[in-house]
């Protein structure tokens, strides 16, 4: 049995309520991200500072929930036939140059002492949260856009690139074990995303009939699909978000085609409204103050971070999108895609667990990916401000 702080899971409901209710009262264009003052709320509240609610296992449980949902939404914002062509090869090309940049730059950090591996530095610093910035573009009506199709397939590949490193790489000492049992799920998933294509419509009537019934079958199946894929993922030693991603672009699959407006709405008030505040909340309870302020050098990391995110995923967007995009347009991009968060989290607790990670530059890293999650999509807000853009074809 688990033994259930009901106090302190209270206090995370309470502080995710008050983070929706802030950025609501705001003038929208002052207003953070949400999972910004998610995260500013759980490190007040955290055993670091306050002290007045603890990451017990049940919240880290629905922390791992909120995680795999906010991976399902990364991956079922993934088209891949709307992204196919130049703007998934531009996005291939311009991570694989982030990947030699944040490499090459993390191997200089550590021949001079400032961090322990730069792999798992490297790794952190070239990432994109694609799944943090889909409530921001879908609100800003990017998503629909020219410029949101270059930018969904640089996050996408931000993003997938990353896991698949965690996977093979980062969390493990067999790689070619795990390359083999990803395989394995990759071909199930691939079975599954034929499947759930081919019978799709033949279900859909049903779906479509009970959506606003209490059986809500629609919404069952889909969380059904997601928890399954994420537990089988783990129980191959595969991580979760892996399980979540491929939920999302299965999902993508089965519904393609069909306009279910009212499915995605609930689920998103499913994912958003409950599951995945507990991500952000307990990732701010769980990060490591005290090393962070425990030398200036720690926290001088921080800008060093910042600036290194976009350093690495900035500059591809600036140098290979020329020819498709004008200058703000690539500038925006350019912080879009520097823009980091639940990865650095998830690589950084590998590393430290694993010994190749101090925690006062784990602490750094997360600092500056939150950092970057409140900054960076301000600026591209803003450069992305009035401009007049066809829609992306459909």
């Amino acid at each position: 049995m688990i033994d259930v702080d009901t106090g302190s899971f209270l206090v995370v409901v309470v502080v995710a309520t008050l983070a929706a209710i802030t950025v609501t009262v705001l003038p929208s264009r002052f207003a953070p991200p949400v999972v910004v003052i998610e995260l500013l709320l759980g490190i007040v509240i955290g055993p670091q500072l306050l002290g007045i609610a603890e990451p017990d296992e049940f919240i880290q449980f629905f922390s791992n929930l909120g995680l795999g949902m906010l991976f399902f939404f990364a991956g079922y914002e993934i088209d891949f036939e709307r992204i196919r062509g130049r703007p998934l090869a531009l996005g291939v090309v311009g991570w694989v140059i982030s990947i030699g940049l944040a490499y090459s730059i993390g191997g200089v950090l550590a021949a001079a002492g400032i961090v322990l591996s730069l792999v798992f530095t490297g790794s952190a610093l070239a990432t994109t949260a694609i799944g943090t910035l889909i409530p921001i573009l879908r609100d800003s009506g990017e998503l629909r856009t020219r410029f949101g199709t270059f930018l969904l397939a640089a996050g996408a590949v931000g993003e997938f690139g990353p896991i698949l490193l965690i996977t093979l790489v980062l969390s493990t000492t067999h790689p070619l074990h795990e390359a083999l049992i990803l395989a394995g799920f990759v071909a199930l998933a691939v079975a599954l995303a034929v499947f759930s294509t081919r019978y799709a419509n033949r279900g859909l009537p049903q779906v479509e009939r009970t959506i606003e019934s209490s059986s809500q079958l629609g919404v069952r199946i889909v969380v059904l699909l997601i928890f399954s894929l994420v537990g089988l993922a783990q129980e191959l030693g595969l991580d979760l978000l892996l399980g979540g991603f491929v939920a999302g672009m299965i999902t993508r699959a089965a519904l393609k085609g069909r306009e279910i407006e009212v499915l995605e709405s609930k689920l998103t008030a499913v994912g958003f409204g409950v599951l995945v505040p507990f991500f952000f909340v307990t990732s701010g309870m769980n990060l490591d103050v005290d090393s962070l302020f425990a030398s200036v050098g720690a926290l001088l990391e921080v800008p060093l971070f910042l600036a290194l995110f976009l350093v690495i995923r900035g500059a591809p967007a600036l140098l290979l999108y020329r020819a498709d995009l004008e200058s703000r347009a690539r500038a925006a991009l350019a912080f879009y895609s520097a823009t980091a968060l639940p990865l650095v989290v998830a690589i950084t607790t590998v590393a430290v667990d694993g010994g190749h990670m101090r925690a006062s530059t784990a602490a750094a890293l997360v600092g500056a990916a939150m950092l970057s999650t409140l900054i960076f999509p301000f600026i591209g807000l803003a450069l992305r401000r009035g401009a007049e853009e066809a829609p992306a074809p459909t």
